[in-house]
């Protein structure tokens, strides 16, 4: 069985979505075949946000298909969501913006890790969430 949108997360994945550094994210390329890469997020109001370069393979990929997976790190007690990805190219929500300085230590979301390339941001609203004991 899947999570129902409408239904409240447990409050032990809530605080290991707000606690834990990385989710693997998977996405998918032009050929069908995944792409799965460790990355930074924040989580609120039922969206997972990321930050990363405009040019990277991950960002590439979810301009051509929007479907992705996330999967926190820990195998035992899994929490794997599902949803379409939007990228947004400038005017980070300063809310998201916080979370992540706060969460990284002042970290800034929209800098630029090489000096000629972009941020983008992706926003992941969840369609479903597979959850220990309830995932078939």
């Amino acid at each position: 069985m899947t999570q129902p949108l409408s239904a409240p997360l447990p409050s032990d994945v809530e605080v290991r979505l707000a606690e834990e550094l990385n989710v693997w994210l998977s996405t998918l390329r032009r050929d069908g075949s995944p792409h799965v890469t460790p990355v930074w997020f924040v989580y609120a109001d039922g969206i997972w946000w990321i930050g990363c370069d405009g040019r990277s393979v991950k960002a590439r990929n979810v301009v051509a298909d929007a479907r992705v997976s996330l999967a926190l790190e820990d195998g035992t007690n899994p929490v794997v969501a599902e949803g379409i990805a939007r990228v947004h190219r400038s005017n980070f929500p300063t809310k998201v913006v916080e979370a992540f300085a706060s969460k990284y230590g002042g970290w800034d979301v929209r800098k630029p890790v090489m000096q000629e390339s972009d941020r983008v941001l992706l926003e992941i609203p969840v369609r479903r969430w597979l959850l220990a004991g309830m995932a078939q």
